[in-house]
This record gives structure tokens, sequence and C-alpha cells, in this order.
């Protein structure tokens, strides 16, 4: 069973905008956080954004913020993902994580990952 289901990707223009969702079919009281990380083509994975899920406080990669938006659905068990003003270099698989921390050399631990969605951005 996949404990981590994401959806909303696809092929967009350069400019438009996706909301990706990944609900959390195995979350329990002692799951701390979500977050989103991205693979570009041919690259290794990196931390998009992160949320808690008690007070909501947010995390953004330089990159994205001011154009991706990290929410989440507490009775929903659900946490999306808003971008906005989607580039080329956006392009790649999105994956929704459960407790991503991050580690002293900048590198991040994760309890469990999606199995990635699609996201294809056209110039």
């Amino acid at each position: 069973q996949v404990r981590l289901a994401e959806s909303g990707g696809g092929l967009v223009q350069a400019g438009a905008s996706l909301k990706l969702s990944c609900t959390d079919s195995g979350r329990s009281n002692s799951d701390y956080s979500m977050g989103w990380f991205h693979r570009p083509p041919g690259e290794q994975r990196d931390v998009v954004a992160t949320i808690m899920w008690d007070t909501g406080k947010t995390y953004y990669a330089d990159s994205r913020k001011g154009r991706f938006t990290i929410s989440r659905d507490n009775a929903k068990d659900t946490v999306y993902l808003q971008m906005d003003n989607l580039k080329p270099e956006d392009t790649g698989v999105y994956f929704c994580v459960a407790d991503p921390t991050p580690d002293r050399d900048g590198s991040w631990f994760v309890s469990s990952w999606g199995q990635g969605i699609e996201v294809t951005v056209s110039s």
C-alpha cells in the first residue's frame, strides 16, 4: 500500500500554475512534518518546501520563495504545493515526503517518500 499518494502534476507552459496534492494514509500522531522534493532531469533530488503539521511553520528553498506555497489540511492528512509562475527549470519529478529533517551538512533525512509525480514546463 502506498503511504504517500501524490496528484496534480502535468504539462504546462511557462508562467502557468499547478497545484500538487499529497495525502498521507499512514500519518500518526508522532509525525512531525511533510514536504516536497524536486528532481530535475538527470540531477539529484533537492528540497522545495516543508511544513509542520501542528504549527504550520514553513520552509522554502531560496529558488522557490515567492512562487511556491506549501499548505496543509490536517483533517484530510493532506499537504499541497501551489506552484505559480512556473519556469522550465521547474520541470522534473516532485516527491512528497514525510518528516523531512535538515542535517548539519545541508542534507535532509526523510522517513518516507512518495512515488513521485511528473511536472513538465514548456518554454
